[in-house]
């Protein structure tokens, strides 16, 4: 999302709506199951701007009865006048990016918000009418310990959220973090180190009635992030907006960053997708199946099957491969991964795909 600029925002307005009519046809045959306002500060848009978005979709297309809409949000944004105006057009779920309650580390992140504010911030929410709220947390940070990530997790178990997304810090390309990798190297936390973390988070928010359902994601009374649920059982999705990844069809996608071209393009009559993948169907299969073991139910095989097609022989050589070293668990109909299975998860991956 862009800064909270009046022109900015007319401009991807337009854009929302001229996109939405391209795929009108196709959207007006489908029921939405879930609708998520993510990446950036999509609430600097306004709830006028959101409710104008919901509309149009309902315009064109049907929603499932009690429909998921998210919308993410950073602390420092949220305030209680504001929550409750999105509650009011629709909003029914918030992922905030709380990241930590350890000021230090936040400083450490970039981050412009302080721990109270975090805290302050899920509580206007729930204030708001909006119980169901998830935050992202990280751990694996620079400068961190056993004794700061406790304090962050003890604070955590005590808010009203109903969802929790795990994350460790990876030191990706083109990042602020990258450009200082050696340095920051040299904080990180030992592997030993992380691997506590992980675990330690595992047993405080399960004791507290998080319970993990994939890797990274912890709900309480079953609040499942069906929006996420649908990326690792490879539901089809549709993105809208400058950099936004669509799965349609078997087919990847991703609009252009630049929201001057994505309008452009439009106002043209063409379609804003700049870059289109399509896996053939050996590797979409094994793909889709590395993907759904992230959840801890595992994968039921005759319905994988059903909807992907039949593994292919070497796919079921490595998956007894997989078995032997105790990083999953099988039988007749069932596949998931172990405790050490979660533990090395991208390894898991690797071999699979």
């Amino acid at each position: 999302m862009l800064p909270d600029k009046d022109a900015y925002k007319i401009q991807l307005m337009e854009g929302f709506q001229k996109e939405l009519d391209q795929w009108r046809s196709v959207l007006s045959k489908s029921q939405v199951a879930s609708i998520y306002f993510g990446g950036g500060t999509p609430a600097l848009l306004g709830a006028n701007s959101i409710q104008q978005i919901l509309s149009w979709i309902k315009n064109i297309t049907s929603l499932s009865p009690g429909i998921e809409i998210t919308l993410e949000a950073n602390p420092e944004n949220i305030t209680l006048p504001l929550m409750q105006s999105y509650a009011e057009v629709g909003i029914n779920r918030v992922s905030i990016g709380v990241q930590s309650l350890d000021d230090s580390l936040l400083a450490t992140l970039g981050r412009t918000h302080s721990a109270n504010k975090a805290i302050d911030a899920v509580h206007d929410t729930v204030k708001s009418n909006i119980h169901n709220v998830t935050i992202d947390l990280m751990y694996d940070l620079p400068g961190q310990d056993l004794t700061t990530w406790n304090n962050t997790l003890k604070q955590v178990v005590q808010l009203p959220i109903t969802h929790l997304s795990l994350y460790n810090l990876t030191l990706e390309p083109n990042t602020a973090f990258f450009k200082r990798k050696k340095e920051i190297s040299n904080l990180m936390p030992e592997d030993e180190i992380s691997l506590q973390m992980y675990e330690l988070a595992i047993e405080m928010l399960e004791k507290n009635n998080l319970i993990q359902y994939e890797i990274s994601a912890f709900a309480k009374n079953n609040l499942r992030s069906h929006h996420n649920v649908g990326y690792w059982t490879a539901r089809p999705f549709i993105g809208f907006g400058p950099s936004a990844f669509s799965y349609w069809e078997g087919k990847r996608f991703r609009n252009v960053p630049n929201l001057s071209q994505y309008c452009k393009k439009l106002t043209d009559g063409l379609s804003p997708i700049d870059f289109t993948e399509k896996l053939d169907p050996l590797s979409a299969r094994r793909e889709s199946l590395a993907i759904h073991l992230r959840l801890i139910e595992g994968v039921s095989l005759s319905e994988f099957e059903r909807l992907h097609g039949t593994l292919d022989p070497e796919t079921k050589t490595v998956l007894i491969e997989l078995e032997t070293c105790g990083f999953i668990t099988q039988n007749r109909d069932s596949i998931k991964l172990t405790r050490k299975g979660l533990l090395f998860y991208d390894t898991v991956a690797a071999d699979i795909i």
